[in-house]
């Protein structure tokens, strides 16, 4: 081979290279070229938690690549959102959350991150009901008992929740609002919300609590917690004997949880629109929307655009109201 050939071959390989490198479209065609992480901010054995798990273990067998589980609680479920708002923009750090993420823009203040300007909605995955509980030792076994004892004594009951802004929070302020009821928010313990809440009311320290149902059901079974509504306008399959809360005499409540995921504001959008498509079509499959519906939820169906729209939508609903 002459040395002009050698030398243009060169300068044509180089030029390949450079253009490779400077070209991010290029590099997303072999998204994701390296292990993904999903950072969950409830902690472990939360809905969110066995949920990624389950939808982390599905999109490592299609993309071929490691997808890990992060548990980041803390700061009222805020700590994981405030770790994903400062990584990297690349789609190999993921955020999934309720819909806490849109609420908490209408909600809360002072926040170490912006829930719209910071995110870009990727794509709904579940909505499900929470269920409204008792602890025994309260011997409440209705939503009227309940309502008829709050305001036997306004502002002496007790509830727990997860934090301001959460679904737990949100469900039952709006409980009360609608009950006509009033009583005092405890907080939990920072590090395990979810855990504490539940044993606070099991153990006195709160009256009642709403929460997800799959959290909730080992104790509800045991005879520990009872179940007084679930929070949709429909029954939950996990819960068939239970009543709506709009059933047991609070008209019109429904307040379903859903969750999603996110990634950081300036991922490139060849990327956001490959997780959308990928995660959509491991929910389609019948592995996880069984195992969606056996936990009490029912697969979203949007695109990443109407995701996104349903998001800003809730946030200025929430705003408004």
């Amino acid at each position: 081979m002459s040395a002009r050939i050698v030398a243009f071959l060169s300068l044509f390989l180089a030029g390949c290279a450079v253009t490779h490198a400077a070209n991010p479209f290029a590099m997303e065609q072999g998204y994701p070229a390296k292990p993904v992480n999903i950072i969950e901010p409830f902690g472990l054995g939360g809905g969110p938690d066995l949920l990624a798990r389950t939808l982390a273990q599905k999109l490592s067998e299609v993309w071929g690549q490691p997808v890990t589980v992060e548990n980041h609680p803390g700061a009222g479920a805020t700590a994981g959102p405030a770790q994903v708002a400062k990584s990297p923009a690349d789609g190999y750090t993921l955020l999934i959350n309720t819909s806490a993420q849109a609420y908490s823009a209408a909600f809360l203040k002072n926040l170490p991150y912006d829930p719209m300007k910071d995110f870009i909605p990727v794509v709904p995955l579940t909505s499900q009901p929470y269920v409204l509980v008792a602890g025994k030792r309260a011997g409440l076994t209705t939503v009227g008992e309940l309502i008829a004892a709050a305001k036997a004594k306004p502002g002496e009951l007790k509830f727990g929740s997860t934090g301001p802004g959460t679904g737990t929070h949100l469900g039952i302020v709006k409980f009360n609002l609608r009950a006509g009821i009033e009583a005092v928010d405890v907080p939990p313990q920072p590090m395990d919300a979810i855990a504490d809440i539940i044993a606070g009311v099991i153990e006195g320290r709160t009256t009642y609590v709403i929460a997800p149902i799959s959290i909730t059901l080992p104790q509800i079974r045991d005879g520990k917690l009872l179940p007084l509504g679930v929070t949709t306008a429909r029954r939950s399959t996990l819960l068939p004997q239970v009543p709506t809360i709009a059933e047991a005499g609070v008209a019109g409540f429904d307040f379903p949880i859903w969750y999603g995921i996110w990634v950081p504001a300036g991922t490139p959008a060849t990327v956001v629109d490959k997780l959308s498509k990928d995660i959509g079509r491991v929910l389609a499959g019948p592995d996880l929307r069984d195992w969606i519906t056996k936990h009490g939820g029912e697969p979203m169906r949007m695109t990443q655009p109407e995701f996104a729209r349903s998001c800003r939508a809730r946030v200025k609903a929430r705003r408004s109201s």
